[in-house]
């Protein structure tokens, strides 16, 4: 049970919430699922199980096809436009483009419903970097890059719920853990800091991960979890373990005892490092965010495909020929399967997804499926009628975690707002659920007033009056919200092959990265692209 609140307390939370009622018995706020129906893409399962797909009733030609609108697909689709290949339809199983990025409004007020910032780009991720030029949102200044500072995150940027107050910061002050825990957490603080430090200054861990290089001690990394290489190197103090563990789930959907070692370390190493306090800790890592989180991002990639973008199509089969390929998509709106035809074509799909779609899958795609494992997502937006109150330590934040909570905090839609009042707002809560047993089938299975209720019974730790000020809440289900790194996943021999330019059909998803990022999705959909590009070249050169 997590600290600051009660088993009976968080019983009797749960309870009130479940009735969508305040203490007084008034009712007070409502649940919701939002997004597509999980059947929609279940779809595909069930079709390519029984063979009935039925004859197209339209048949659409195209200069190139990308399947999936999420950020490799829609990376995919603008680079293939700027090489000039003005033809270019996507096809999106959401009514809405975006994937694990798409935005949300409710209440009249911007929220996430998935990924929510991102990060400054490093020195390798050369695309994102360009793409934010072309944003407005970067530009350089004799010789130093400058932000947009409107769109970078305001501070306070984070803060920990940690023995009943709010304290700066995620990792957990040893000045708030138990006296016997502190000279230990302190020692192995400073230890850890000097093993990312090693590693950084080696460069061995790089974003996007294709553009550092591969080693037999980093394959030797990759092939054990990062739980197991924390307790070989003997870091094992709670408040450290706790932390690693909230930094894994909150990056990759599961904590230590499923990510490698390869992933706990890349975490830190390949961007900001790890900094013990007191150890000369450098300035917070900037990243941008919006209201709709990285939506704002998803729809300004999109803008430029109008009519070309196809919501609510589900790509049944994909097949291969001499010629081109042919691609059967269900269109959930006109309830009629549509055929598409193209010289190339782009397949931003999860690979499991992927393998299901097409005729004559490659070996290494039935490999790599094989290899991975997808974490399920809940993210819940809550309005509220003001915000929650505080109750003394770090002020209200834009990240909001709370000390050894199973789920992932939250964030304050009108935290980036420059309102000069204070008024309604809408909090976005996560739970990363790879780790948790048939967590996929509660997600399916459990009503949304039942998952709203283990939210506020979650937030309600720090915010016990937070009840009373909800109105709505509205929550978004992920079945396969992202690949988890297991241990063996980032060397695998299928990922590399599946990365390499293909004949027709070409794979851009973050899947093959072994995990889900921005930079990586949007690295391998401009990759992809530049091998149709390619192709489509030769064969005119021909």
């Amino acid at each position: 049970m997590k600290r600051g609140i009660t088993r009976r307390a968080a019983l009797t939370l749960a309870g009130a919430a479940l009735a969508g009622c305040s203490r007084d018995g008034e009712a007070r706020w409502s649940a919701h699922w939002i997004g597509a129906a999980h059947e929609r893409g279940h779809r595909l399962r069930d079709a390519t199980k029984s063979g009935s797909l039925g004859a197209p009733a339209v048949t659409r030609r195209a200069g190139a096809i990308v399947v999936g609108a999420g950020i490799a697909g829609l990376a995919a689709a603008r680079a293939l436009m700027r090489a000039g290949l003005d033809d270019v339809h996507v096809l999106e199983l959401e009514d809405a483009p975006g994937g694990n990025s798409r935005g949300h409004v409710l209440g009249g007020m911007g929220c996430p419903l998935g990924a929510h910032y991102l990060p400054l780009p490093g020195p390798h991720a050369n695309e994102v970097a360009q793409l934010l030029d072309e944003l407005g949102l970067r530009r350089v200044e004799h010789g130093r890059v400058v932000y947009d500072e409107r769109h970078l995150c305001h501070s306070p940027q984070e803060r920990l719920h940690i023995e009943g107050q709010w304290v700066e910061g995620l990792l957990p002050p040893v000045e708030a853990l138990p006296a016997a825990e502190r000279e230990r957490t302190r020692d192995q603080y400073r230890g850890f800091a000097r093993e990312v430090q090693r590693w950084v200054d080696a460069d061995a861990f790089r974003v996007p991960t294709a553009r550092a290089a591969w080693s037999d001690e980093l394959a030797a990394l990759d092939a054990l979890s990062f739980a197991d290489w924390l307790a070989r190197e003997r870091f094992d103090a709670p408040a450290l373990r706790w932390y690693l563990d909230y930094c894994c789930r909150d990056d990759y959907g599961a904590g230590s005892a499923r990510v490698s070692a390869w992933a706990g370390l890349h975490y830190f190493a390949s961007r900001h490092g790890f900094h013990a306090p007191g150890e000369g800790e450098a300035e917070r890592d900037g990243l941008l965010t919006w209201p709709e989180g990285n939506g704002w991002l998803a729809a300004r990639l999109a803008a430029p495909l109008g009519e070309r973008l196809h919501g609510g199509c589900v790509a049944l089969r994909v097949r291969e020929g001499r010629e081109g390929v042919e691609l059967d998509a269900w269109n959930e709106r006109a309830q009629r399967v549509e055929r598409f035809v193209a010289p190339q074509l782009v397949m931003a799909l999860p690979l499991f997804a992927a393998a299901r779609v097409l005729d004559s899958p490659p070996a290494a795609l039935a490999q790599a499926a094989a290899a991975m494992r997808h974490a399920p997502w809940l993210v819940a937006n809550l309005h509220c009628e003001r915000a929650p109150i505080d109750r003394g330590g770090a002020p209200p934040s834009w990240d909001n975690v709370i000390y050894r909570s199973h789920a992932l905090g939250y964030v304050d839609a009108m935290h980036q707002s420059l309102r000069p009042h204070p008024g309604p707002t809408v909090l976005t809560a996560y739970w990363a659920l790879g780790d948790e047993a048939g967590a996929r089938q509660r997600l399916l299975a459990d009503g949304a007033e039942a998952w709203a209720a283990r939210v506020l019974a979650d937030l309600s730790a720090p915010h016990p009056d937070l009840p009373r000020h909800v109105r709505r809440i509205e929550l978004m289900r992920y079945g396969h919200a992202m690949s988890i790194p297991v241990p063996g996943l980032r060397g695998h021999a299928a990922l590399r092959a599946l990365a390499a330019p293909q004949r027709r059909v070409h794979f851009a998803h973050a899947d093959l990265a072994g995990y889900s990022v921005f930079e990586e999705a949007f690295f391998h959909g401009t990759r992809a692209a530049a091998d149709v590009t390619k192709a489509v070249r030769t064969r005119r050169a021909a």
